[in-house]
């Protein structure tokens, strides 16, 4: 499953870049594009677990940028 997230609060090229690779070793993660220019997070994981790496993924987040916030829709 393929989903694309607003990001509000994303500071710098780095932290997205930072960002991006630690969600890429999240389990179950096909593929994470993070971009900074864009403000976006595209997110390709496994169906039935979308939810548990969501969570993942927020936290991943917050750690990198805490003021980042993931838009969900």
């Amino acid at each position: 499953m393929k989903k694309t997230f607003e990001l509000e609060d994303l500071d710098c090229a780095n932290c997205a870049a930072k960002m991006e690779e630690a969600i890429k070793k999240i389990d179950g993660v096909n593929d994470a594009t993070v971009s900074y220019v864009a403000q976006k997070l595209v997110l390709d994981v496994d169906d039935g677990r979308f939810d548990s790496i969501l969570k993942q993924v927020v936290k991943v987040c917050k750690k990198v940028e805490p003021d980042c916030v993931i838009l969900l829709k």
